[in-house]
């Protein structure tokens, strides 16, 4: 015999005198919920390393990375946050179903930077937990520009982008330009404190990039810890996305970065009890490193 569906405005079997919908149907629900939702997120910063991570948390046996893609740009989109109810489901379709004691994470560096992704993030699943990994924002806004040129995106020299950058973000409907927010997405400290009004500390993980690359071991460690996890297997660190610069950096185009930087820099370090002294010596010779993994 099969079994019928029960209405949601019926009376509920269990006798509680509930309508179905507010009682053990109420319940199934919420472990159907449960069941999809993301534990997880890679938060930023764009090109910090986060497509490294990204391959590096697939090595783990209890985690579950989207079996699409890496970047679902979900709660940075904000046509899917223009009514009042949210339909998570195309969300979780990224996902194959969940094994038992797995949990489920996904990198979309732009959810730091963008303004309204912390609050969707932290309404969609009050218990994530979010991963950050910072990058020296001067080398970060340079790896970006390199990238946007590769990908014949922007036709501007690097100082004249950055200076054209302000009229560009003021011309979006949003106020921030995704594409060529080159300084803007380096301004770390309001980005962290937004994450901050909506997540406690111990719901976030802030990395630096050079933890990843010099020391990967350590930094997984210290991620399998945040989750709750067994460590991570035994590998080889990983680099990939590694972008060839067209040229270095000029030491003209460093120092006007750094200049703005400074006070970021320096509010950083008393934020999160960094050494940040290193990101503001200039290179010996004028250049910068050619290549950079993300």
């Amino acid at each position: 015999m099969e079994n019928t569906p029960i209405a949601r405005n019926a009376p509920c079997p269990c006798g509680s005198g509930r309508r179905f919908k507010h009682c053990h149907g109420a319940q199934a629900e919420r472990a159907d919920s449960d069941i999809a939702t993301v534990d997880f997120v890679v938060a930023g910063a764009q090109r910090s390393g986060t497509t490294s991570l990204d391959l590096a948390l697939r090595r783990h046996p209890r985690i579950a990375m989207p079996a699409t893609r890496k970047e679902l740009h979900f709660f940075d989109d904000d046509a899917r946050f223009g009514g009042a109810n949210v339909d998570y489901a195309p969300y979780h379709a990224n996902f194959a179903p969940r094994r038992a004691g797995e949990l489920r994470g996904e990198a979309t560096p732009s959810y730091m930077y963008w303004t309204p992704a912390a609050e969707r993030l932290a309404r969609y699943n009050p218990a994530l937990k979010v991963v950050v990994v910072l990058r020296n924002p001067i080398t970060r806004a340079f790896s970006h520009w390199n990238k946007e040129r590769q990908n014949a995106r922007e036709s501007l020299a690097f100082l004249d982008a950055l200076k054209a950058e302000p009229d560009r973000a003021a011309a979006s409907r949003t106020g921030q330009d995704r594409r060529t927010s080159y300084v803007d997405r380096g301004r770390y400290v309001a980005q962290l404190r937004r994450l901050a009004r909506h997540f406690p500390p111990a719901q976030t993980l802030v990395l630096r990039s050079e933890a990843l690359t010099g020391d990967s071991a350590r930094a997984l460690e210290r991620i399998a810890q945040f989750l709750e996890l067994p460590a991570f297997p035994s590998h080889e660190p990983i680099r990939a996305n590694v972008r060839r610069y067209e040229r270095p950096m000029r030491r003209d185009e460093w120092e006007w970065l750094a200049e703005r930087f400074v006070p970021e820099i320096r509010e950083l370090e008393s934020l999160l009890g960094w050494d940040c002294s290193a990101w503001l010596r200039p290179p010996a010779s004028g250049d910068t490193d050619t290549s950079r993994s993300v």
